[in-house]
């Protein structure tokens, strides 16, 4: 049942009807790192922080911020995440079907440098922090020549990488600390730092959630807003035992859960491949 489930949600992705909603975990099959508290474990080994900060990545990167400038934190991350990852049967597969809208919530550059090896008919558009910006600027749009566009994400893209916490590669942005998500997230409710061409194109889709723990509520309130809206339809896949939050999360979003581990989505799409040729 969970398989053919899962069958399912891989085919609704593959004819555009479902937008693929990638955490963490996904960006791991590459060998980045893979999940907030791992990154918060990078920035403790590099800094000493307070005990109520340690583990909770926003607010490791808080003290980091507020103590040793916003420059060295940026400097971390994009360290974290500067050895180019493996391959990533996930991205490959998604850079081969190539749907109308790929939401990627991780820093790690895997998607787009994937991407970057196909055809230049896509486009990115990513979160943006607050932090040095005068302006009320919330993303940035870039083309498949990582060129700004200033006018931002192009509706003729047939493909559109969307990045809400930013990309951490030099030349980019991202959000990682709790003062750049504040103001972030008493707008997100009316939806004005979800980029308009996502909202777009999220329209009448369903969700396939895949890499993805909903026991932070950072990420639960990201995910709930970009999936405001949306089709009906959601699906997640995660395996085990749920947390209180997650289990009331899922209902909340009438998000139906498969409880498989993503190697059952890399072990599906290997088969597809196979077949294929």
């Amino acid at each position: 049942m969970n398989r053919e489930m899962l069958r399912v949600a891989l085919d609704a992705v593959g004819q555009g009807r479902v937008v693929p909603y990638l955490g963490a975990e996904v960006a791991a099959l590459g060998g980045a790192i893979s999940s907030p508290a791992a990154l918060s474990a990078v920035i403790e080994a590099q800094v000493r922080v307070p005990k109520r900060a340690q583990g909770n990545l926003w607010a490791a990167a808080q003290f980091v911020e507020t103590r040793k400038f916003r420059a060295t934190l940026e400097k971390m991350v994009v360290q974290a995440f500067a050895e180019p990852a493996g391959a990533n049967p996930i991205h490959d597969w998604l850079a081969a079907v190539r749907p109308p809208l790929v939401v990627d919530a991780w820093y790690d550059p895997g998607l787009v440098r994937c991407f970057r090896n196909g055809s230049g008919d896509w486009g990115l558009v990513q979160g943006v922090s607050r932090n040095g910006e005068w302006a009320e600027i919330w993303h940035r749009a870039y083309g498949a020549d990582d060129v700004l566009r200033p006018e931002g994400a192009d509706p003729a893209w047939p493909t559109l990488l969307y990045k809400p916490h930013g990309m951490a590669v030099p030349g980019h942005s991202f959000l990682v600390s709790d003062s750049d998500y504040v103001e972030v997230l008493t707008e997100i409710d009316i939806q004005s730092p979800i980029p308009e061409e996502v909202q777009n194109r999220r329209t009448g889709r369903g969700f396939l959630f895949l890499g993805c723990r909903f026991d932070d509520q950072l990420l639960r309130t990201y995910a709930r807003q970009i999936a405001k809206r949306s089709g009906l339809g959601h699906v997640a896949v995660i395996e085990g035992e749920l947390s209180r939050m997650e289990r009331l999360f899922l209902e909340e979003l009438a998000i139906e859960r498969i409880d498989l581990p993503l190697a059952a989505v890399v072990e599906e799409l290997a088969e597809r491949h196979l077949s294929a040729h």
